[in-house]
């Protein structure tokens, strides 16, 4: 464990203030190193609930305070034939919560927007 600043969201993300981090097996593979080329230091989970505590330039649809979750598939490209077609799940270049990009086993996290669930 260490103490790390509050990221800041750039374009197109938001802040969290993450009220829960659930724990999935796939976190236990991230932390054990079973999954190649984690970035690291990472920050794991990806099953986060929390409100948005600010937003990034050119975030619009989410007001501060609104509650968000924030599913494993972080980020994707947009511009492979699987994003194109709808199918974003099979992206060329995802971004994974916990395991590519930080996730919510911390106090905040930043989230793609587009990605963050609102509820």
């Amino acid at each position: 464990m260490r103490e790390r600043p509050v990221p800041v969201p750039a374009a197109g993300e938001i802040l969290i203030e993450i009220s829960a981090c659930g724990v999935c097996r796939t976190d236990l593979h991230v932390v054990d190193a079973d999954l190649p080329d984690p970035k690291l230091p990472i920050v794991p989970g990806h099953e986060i609930v929390g409100r948005v505590a600010a937003c990034g330039a050119g975030v619009s649809g989410l007001a501060v305070g609104a509650r968000v979750g924030v599913p494993w598939l972080g980020a994707t490209c947009g511009t492979c034939p699987y994003c194109r077609d709808g199918r974003e799940n099979l992206c060329d270049r995802p971004l994974f919560t916990g395991y590519a990009r930080d996730g919510g086993f911390a106090t905040h996290t930043v989230a793609d927007v587009w990605k963050a669930l609102s509820s």
